[in-house]
C-alpha cells in the first residue's frame, strides 16, 4: 500500500494545532487539560479503527491517564514493539514540539498501520508525566506502562519514542552538542533528526538506522552512549532501560536546537511538517521491516 505524505503531513498539522493551539499547556496541575487532551487522543485513535484503552494511576490524590493501543502483527512471536510520547508540558507552554509533534507522529503511525500491519504486534502509547517534577522518577507515565509489561513478562523487542520531531533549523551554528567535541563528529546545522540509545539498546537502535537509511533519504545522526551524556536519557525511553528493554529516542535534540524548548513560544506554527512527515513514512517503513 502506498501512503500519501501529503495527507500525513495534514494529519500532523491537526493533532499539533488542536493540542498546542485548542487545548494548550498541559501540565501536571492541568486536570482538565490534560483530559482534553486524553479524550482527543482517544477520538483519533478511534477514527482510525484502533482500539484505546487507559492506564489510570493515582498520584498525590490526581488520577493520571496512559492511553495505548494494539495493533496486532502477522508474525508476533518475536515480540512487541512499542512506540510512544508524552503529551504532558511544562506548565504555561502550548508543547507543540514538546511533546505535541511526538504524541502527531504515534497517532499518525497507528493511522499507518492500522490500514497494513507490521510483523510485530506494536502498542501505540501516550505517556503522561514526562515532564517534571515527575520526570526520571518511577511516577513518569511510561515507568507505570513498562512496569505493567514487565510483571505480565511480555517480550518487549524495542521501544521508540518520539520526543520532538518537529523544529529544523538551517543556520549554521545553530545546531548545540552536550560536548563541544561533538561538534568535531556532527552536523553543526540543525537539519537532521537524531536517534539516540544506551549502549544495551545497540543492536536494537543500529537495526533500526540501517533499515532506514535503505528506506528514507531523510538525513539522520545516530548516538550510542551512556547517562553521564546530558540529553542521552531525557525521555520515555529511560523508563524502558530501567527495565532492561532496549529503548532509544527518535528526536530533533530538543533545547540543543530549539530556542522555544519548555517556553510560551513553542507554538505550532514553527514546526517543519514536511519533515515531520517524511520522518513518519520512513519510521513506518523502517519498522516494517524490523
Amino acid at each position: 500500500m502506498t501512503f500519501s505524505q501529503e495527507e500525513i503531513k495534514q494529519n500532523l498539522i491537526k493533532t499539533v494545532k488542536v493540542l498546542s493551539g485548542d487545548i494548550g499547556s498541559r501540565s501536571y496541575t492541568e486536570i482538565e487539560s490534560l483530559e482534553k487532551a486524553v479524550v482527543f487522543i482517544e477520538e483519533q485513535f478511534r477514527s482510525y479503527g484502533c482500539v484505546p484503552e487507559r492506564q489510570s494511576f493515582e498520584i498525590n490524590g490526581n488520577i493520571y491517564q496512559n492511553i495505548f493501543s494494539e495493533v496486532k502483527g502477522t508474525n508476533p512471536s518475536d515480540g512487541i514493539i512499542v512506540i510512544g510520547a508524552h503529551y504532558d508540558t511544562v506548565y504555561g507552554t502550548p508543547g507543540a514540539d514538546d511533546n505535541a509533534s511526538g504524541i502527531a507522529g504515534v497517532l499518525e503511525l497507528a493511522r499507518l498501520f492500522s490500514k497494513e500491519p507490521a510483523q510485530h504486534t506494536i502498542n501505540f502509547v501516550a505517556f503522561t508525566l514526562e515532564e517534571p517534577p515527575f520526570f526520571r522518577t518511577r511516577h513518569m507515565g511510561s515507568y507505570i506502562f513498562a512496569e505493567n509489561l514487565h510483571k505480565k513478562n511480555i517480550k518487549v523487542k524495542g521501544m521508540i519514542a518520539l520526543e520532538m520531531i518537529g523544529y529544523f533549523n538551517d543556520k549554521k551554528g545553530a545546531q548545540l552538542y552536550p560536548v563541544p567535541m561533538f561538534r568535531w563528529f556532527y552536523p553543526k546545522i540543525g537539519n537532521f533528526i537524531a536517534f539516540v540509545g544506551n549502549f544495551h539498546s545497540r543492536s536494537f537502535t543500529n537495526r533500526f538506522a540501517d533499515i532506514f537509511r535503505s528506506t528514507s533519504s531523510m538525513h539522520f545522526e545516530s548516538l550510542t552512549g551512556v547517562s553521564l551524556v546530558p540529553g542521552i536519557d531525557f525521555s520515555d525511553h529511560l523508563s524502558f532501560w530501567r527495565f532492561n528493554y532496549p529503548a532509544f529516542m527518535i528526536t530533533d535534540t530538543a533545547f540543543y536546537r530549539n530556542p522555544n524548548y519548555h517556553d510560551p513560544g513553542d507554538t505550532h506554527d514553527t514546526l517543519d511538517y514536511e519533515k515531520m512527515a517524511e520522518l513518519v513514512l520512513g519510521i513506518y517503513k523502517t519498522v516494517k521491516q524490523l
